[in-house]
């Protein structure tokens, strides 16, 4: 019927899945997104086209529910980690994507396989880049996480969006001194680094 929603038959491969991450990249570094989605091989009217499918797979009335979109388009995790919040079991179900092998694509799973989190976050055995200063905190260089274990306890501010992140660090400039810096992320990959002004 006309104006119905449904699950496309097909839905989107792992690989177009990674548009959707860029997708919503682009407002904050066009350029690296640009890059990124030439080296996938797609034009810009493809990752619109992909994103609108994603969107109406996630708001059909067949919907599996987000982890089942994941699942659907991701297939099975290729490592699934136990996790315990307070009382609370919940696990932490990871999958490689081929524009970033030293992260993996992070769904954080609550009871009833609610998706509490969508992210990137370092892989497994891979080193954490050595971040000391501001400059270190170049876009897509590191997670959240790194910044976390590099800098400490992370003051989180509302993001702009439910994909975004917001939080402050503070970080010896070089001579000693604290300075607060923000820093933006969007599924956990760092967008931005700057010197906070309240």
């Amino acid at each position: 019927m006309a104006g119905s929603m449904t699950i496309p038959s097909v839905p989107i491969s792992a690989t177009e899945f990674q548009l959707v991450l860029l997708r919503r990249m682009a407002d904050l570094q066009p350029q690296l997104v640009e890059e990124a989605r030439t080296r996938l091989g797609f034009d810009v009217s493809e990752m619109r086209a992909v994103n609108a499918t994603w969107q109406r797979m996630l708001r059909s009335r067949n919907s599996r529910g987000s982890l089942g979109q994941v699942h659907s388009v991701l297939g099975k995790p290729t490592e699934v980690i136990a996790r315990q919040v307070g009382d609370v079991p919940c696990r932490c179900e990871q999958w490689e994507l081929a524009l970033w092998p030293e992260l993996r694509f992070e769904a954080f799973v609550g009871p009833g396989d609610m998706l509490l989190k969508e992210h990137l976050v370092r892989a497994p055995g891979v080193p954490r880049p050595m971040l000391r200063t501001l400059d270190d905190l170049t876009p897509w260089s590191c997670v959240l996480g790194d910044v976390a274990v590099a800098f400490g306890r992370l003051r989180q501010l509302e993001g702009s969006a439910p994909t975004r992140d917001l939080a402050l660090v503070d970080i010896d400039d070089g001579s000693g001194r604290k300075v607060t810096v923000a820093t933006e992320y969007v599924y956990g990959l760092l967008q931005s680094a700057r010197l906070y002004e309240q």
